[in-house]
Parts: structure tokens; C-alpha cells; sequence
């Protein structure tokens, strides 16, 4: 059978699963195209407004991008992956599994496999995707007007309702991964009206089953008397909110350091709080990033990124880039394991990166590298100093 004629077969066969509803999904393989980042392709199917469509997810070295076609359109996209970048394909249905693969010689062969069990096709949507915080009877939500009495989210916080849910997605593995009850005293350096500092207590003692002592810390002292109230009325006894700055707090010793969007040095501030309390996790979002563009701007340096920072906007990504880099190093110089990644979409906010420290059992940080390397960056960008670096008194 010559490569055309099996390709059509597999064609076929697809487009029957899908008219016979046995359909569940596609999976492409061993791409072969210009793509550098492409790994994989996979297919589904489901219902958009009533209207039957494949939805595809391309999987890259960094990032998924989905995009879904209507059947018709999705079947030839699958024909065209298949006679140019993708050298196998897997169709799983109800019954069976039908794979076409190019051979080391180039020619196409046809496999079948019977399922032991027969599977159901889901055509459900992935939009509404678990949420971690569910609305229902949770009077904290109701009295930060996310929810109305019946638990229902106010479509004018549904961004905010979602990026709740995001940030305990992002913390619970990170909490998990802590010794049995590691989150047992917890402080949002910052908290403002107390969104996140509710719902992590909230999943902290509802879902977790962790007895935690969580603590917001807030310079305005109507929002700590009004989070403290919502408090109260939520019967969150192990939940507080006291008035001040993150410089001035006296932290002890912690499990768990929060900083979102602690704007400018308040959040080198933190992350110094949680180096001298020994916090087994610090997770901070900065914002801003004022010091070290000033330094920028008055160093001058000469180097082959001034063409770049020039440029106001470029200047602006150039000092985030640079301060996060050094708090990442001087996290790693205090025992810290690190990451650095993106953690919610610029469509609920413009600030979204996540600094990520979990503090090691041995400290095994080349100490003389890094502060190397710090030194080299500062000399490279024109920095007299890093006010974390300060702080640390290095």
C-alpha cells in the first residue's frame, strides 16, 4: 500500500470515529517541521456553543498553545501534519487504537490495537477548569464582594475570583512539598484588603487540615481593621491582621513568606524578613523595580546592552530583569533553592513574575561565585548596590 493510500486510510478511519461519536483523541509525534520549540500536537474533541469542534493543543519546550477549528477544518489540518511535519500519529477510540508511522525508510505503516476496555467519549469543555477556592457559603468572599449571599461571583470579580484560584494553585505544591504541617505559621507581608491572605487561610484549614497561624501585615490601618473584622465574622480564629510596615514587622521564625506586589525595595525588604526568620518558603511578586533603574540611569554604564536601555520601556524590562536576577542570587548566597517564572496571565495583572525561594537543609551555595557574579552585573549595568544586598550587609 503506497504511503497516499495508507494516509488515506488513517484519514478515513479518523473521520468515521468522529461521525460515530467514538472519537476521544489524537496525539502527533516526532515532529520533523521548523519549528524549534514544537514537540507534540494533541487533538480532542468537544462543544463550543453547541457546535461540535477539534481542539487543538500544541505543546512546546516552554508554553501550550490551544486553538480549536471547526471538525471539518481540523481533519485537514491533522492530514496536513501527517504528509509534512509530524512522522507518527496515534487515534485513540472507543474501541481500539489505530497508529500511522513512517518507517526509517519513509514509508507509511498502519497499526491497530483493541482496548481491553471500551471508553466514553467527554466532549466537555476545559474553560471552567477546578477551582481550589469554590464559592459556595464562604462568608469572607461574600464580604470582599466576590460573591453574592448565594455564593454566586459577582461578573465584576470574576478576574479577581480567578486570580485568587490561581495563586493557591501555584502555592499548594509548593506548600505540599514542605515536611508534614510545614505551614504552620504563614505571613503576607503587604496584604491589603486581604484577598489572597483569606483563601490561603481558607484552603490552609479546610482542605489542607493544617491548624496554621497566618498573619497579614498592612501599613493602612482601615484596611487591617476591616480584614480583621471579615476575620472574626468567619469564624478564622487562627487568622489576623496587624498594622505596619514590612521593615519594622518582627517576623520570628516562619514556615511561610508571602509578598505580593510589595512595590520597590519594600520587597527586598521581605525577602530579607524571611532570610532572618529562617522561612523554609518565600514566594514574593515584586513590583516595580524603582532602585535599580535609577542606578541604571545614573551609572551610564557602557556595554553592549546600551543601545537597549536607552529606551525608556526597554530601561523599565532591563531593571526588572536585573533586580529579580540579583534577589534570585542573593537568595541562592542565603541557603535558598530558587526559581523565577511567570505565574498569572497580563490580562488579570501586569505584574507577573514569581520569585521562588525554599531554603535547603545544607547550605551548598558557591557563597564566592555568586557574590562573583553580583559583582560583575553591578560593574556590567553601572550599580553601585542592590538594597537586599544591603540589607544582607554585603
Amino acid at each position: 500500500m503506497s504511503n497516499q493510500n495508507s494516509l488515506q486510510d488513517f484519514h478515513q478511519q479518523l473521520a468515521d470515529s468522529i461521525s460515530a461519536n467514538l472519537f476521544i483523541k489524537a496525539s502527533l509525534g516526532n515532529y520533523q517541521g521548523n519549528d524549534k520549540e514544537l514537540k507534540n500536537v494533541y487533538v480532542r474533541r468537544l462543544k463550543i456553543k453547541k457546535a461540535d469542534m477539534l481542539s487543538f493543543t500544541y505543546r512546546a519546550k516552554t508554553r501550550d498553545t490551544i486553538k480549536n477549528l471547526p471538525v471539518a477544518d481540523g481533519l485537514k489540518l491533522i492530514s496536513h501534519f501527517m504528509s509534512n511535519d509530524f512522522r507518527i500519529c496515534t487515534l485513540f477510540t472507543s474501541d481500539k487504537e489505530v497508529i500511522a508511522e513512517y518507517d526509517k525508510k519513509g514509508v507509511v505503516t498502519l497499526r491497530e490495537k483493541l482496548n481491553k476496555t471500551v471508553l466514553v467519549p467527554d466532549l466537555s469543555h476545559d474553560k471552567e477548569k477546578k477551582r481550589l477556592i469554590q464559592p459556595g457559603d464562604k462568608s469572607y468572599l461574600q464580604q470582599l464582594k466576590i460573591t453574592d449571599q448565594h455564593g454566586v461571583v459577582y461578573k465584576n470579580a470574576q478576574d479577581k475570583y480567578k486570580q485568587i484560584n490561581q495563586y493557591i494553585a501555584l502555592l499548594d505544591p509548593m506548600i505540599r512539598s514542605l515536611k508534614k504541617g510545614g505551614a504552620k505559621k504563614v505571613v503576607d507581608m503587604g496584604s491589603g484588603k486581604g484577598y489572597l491572605t483569606f483563601a490561603l487561610y481558607d484552603y490552609l484549614l479546610n482542605t489542607l487540615k493544617i491548624e496554621a497561624e497566618v498573619v497579614g501585615v498592612e501599613y493602612r490601618q482601615d484596611m487591617v481593621a476591616l480584614c480583621n473584622q471579615i476575620a472574626t465574622d468567619s469564624g478564622f480564629s487562627g487568622l489576623s491582621f496587624v498594622q505596619g510596615t514590612i521593615e519594622d514587622y518582627d517576623a520570628g521564625t516562619l514556615d511561610l513568606l508571602i509578598a505580593l506586589h510589595a512595590c520597590d525595595t519594600a520587597t527586598d525588604d521581605a525577602i530579607f524578613k524571611g532570610i532572618q526568620a529562617r522561612a523554609e518558603l518565600i514566594v514574593v511578586a515584586p513590583c516595580c523595580h524603582k532602585q535599580i533603574r535609577r542606578e541604571i540611569e545614573k551609572g551610564k554604564a557602557k556595554n553592549d546592552l546600551d543601545f537597549l536601555t536607552k529606551y525608556g520601556i526597554f530601561l523599565e524590562r532591563q531593571a526588572e530583569m536585573v533586580t529579580d536576577g540579583i534577589r534570585a542570587l542573593l537568595l541562592e548566597y542565603a541557603g535558598y533553592k530558587t526559581r523565577v517564572f511567570e505565574f498569572i496571565s497580563d490580562a488579570h495583572t501586569p505584574k507577573n513574575v514569581l520569585v521562588v525561594g525554599v531554603r535547603t537543609k545544607d547550605n551548598l551555595s558557591d557563597k564566592a561565585g555568586i557574590l562573583e557574579k553580583i559583582s560583575n552585573t553591578k560593574k556590567y549595568f553601572g550599580i553601585r548596590y542592590h538594597h537586599l544586598e544591603k540589607l544582607m550587609g554585603l
